[in-house]
């Protein structure tokens, strides 16, 4: 009796957690193709870039004292990792920082992390609706010159809001005024990567 729950338990988990995956995979491959369309990066790039957060997530969950006292987010762009949330203290902000800084493909990290206790599901509402304000702002742009609202990644939290893409110069302001201009923001952070 002991050998079959023994086998049973684990072969019914493996069902399951591969038939997530295979959910995860296809959902990614038809976002990245979604996504590719109107990106400057090269499709092989927004892939290393989902794999980064794949793999983030993967350190954020799987070590015990990030994952029960802290709220960290990791996003990725073009191969800058940029961290943002809350941990207790400096030494755990910098050990998150260190252990993602090591996956592979990441060019720079911007740790972003507050000293803090994790933040309120109400404070987390606030900053995805700020991040949606702000996403439909970019519409507003439609006269600039070969200018694509997807091409911004925005990340608020705390209601500081952190522009990450890939612009041409002329794109740069009209976006960080856009952005700040919208209800709940307190603070523009652009972390953009200029072309030409």
């Amino acid at each position: 009796m002991f050998f079959k729950k023994a086998f049973i338990v684990p072969a019914l988990l493996s069902i399951v957690l591969l038939s997530g995956c295979a959910a995860v995979a296809v959902g990614t491959a038809t976002t990245t193709g979604a996504a590719v369309v109107h990106d400057r990066r090269t499709t092989g790039t927004v892939i290393d870039d989902q794999t980064i957060e794949l793999k983030a997530l993967g350190v954020l969950y799987g070590v015990d004292n990030i994952r029960i006292n802290t709220h960290v987010n990791a996003t990725c762009y073009n191969g800058i990792l940029l961290l943002t949330g809350e941990a207790p203290t400096e030494s755990l902000r910098n050990d998150i920082a260190n252990r993602l800084r090591k996956i592979p493909k990441v060019r720079k990290v911007h740790n972003e992390i507050l000293i803090a206790a994790p933040s309120s599901l109400v404070s987390r509402s606030s900053d995805g609706l700020i991040t949606s304000k702000a996403k439909v702002a970019l519409f507003s742009l439609n006269k600039i010159k070969g200018f694509d609202p997807t091409r911004v990644k925005i990340v608020s939290e705390n209601g500081v809001v952190y522009l990450l893409g890939i612009l041409k110069q002329h794109e740069v302001t009209p976006v960080i005024e856009t952005v700040r201009r919208v209800g709940g923001v307190q603070r523009v952070v652009k972390l953009f990567e200029i072309t030409d």
